[in-house]
């Protein structure tokens, strides 16, 4: 056998934007390929990316996203890339032409919301989404935090049924 490479298997996931999921409704969610220099690749596959300021944005018939911040590979040459240039993501032309008409409405938008690798391939999760107002987040809170006191009180009613 020649040089063959383990071929890696399964999602190892590298960023994650939890803040979007706090800041907007999701709608509907994508699996999108990204254009990558090599550099790019090798720093996230340290691990090292933030997701925090991104955003999708349409120009004719092709999908960009802005703002993400992959830091330069440590090792890298004068052939290293700039942390946040624009990255053109990989989509079907259907998801495409759907994704841009529904970003066209009012208060909605297409966020990244996770950076992983799949199967070896650097891939990006993005969402439609909907900007939540300051009391919607208020809401998501207050329910995330009643669904937690109802499962802590099951969870003390079970141990004293043991007991």
């Amino acid at each position: 056998m020649v040089g063959t490479m383990a071929k890696e298997k399964g999602r190892k996931l590298i960023a994650q934007n939890k803040k979007a999921r706090h800041d907007y409704l999701i709608l509907d969610t994508y699996e999108a390929g990204l254009v990558l220099t090599g550099t790019e690749v090798k720093s996230l596959r340290q691990g090292r990316a933030s997701l925090v300021d991104g955003f999708v944005q349409m120009d004719g018939h092709e999908a960009w996203l802005h703002n993400v911040h992959v830091p330069e590979y440590s090792q890298g040459t004068w052939t290293n890339h700039s942390a946040r240039r624009k990255r053109k993501l990989l989509l079907h032309r259907a998801e495409i032409e759907k994704l841009d008409a529904k970003s066209q409405e009012t208060g909605h938008t297409i966020v990244p919301l996770a950076l992983y690798f799949k199967d070896g391939r650097a891939k990006v999760e993005i969402a439609l989404a909907k900007g939540k107002k300051e009391y919607d987040k208020r809401q998501t809170l207050r329910e995330k935090q009643d669904r937690r006191e109802a499962d802590r009180a099951v969870a003390a009613a079970r141990r004293r049924q043991r007991a």
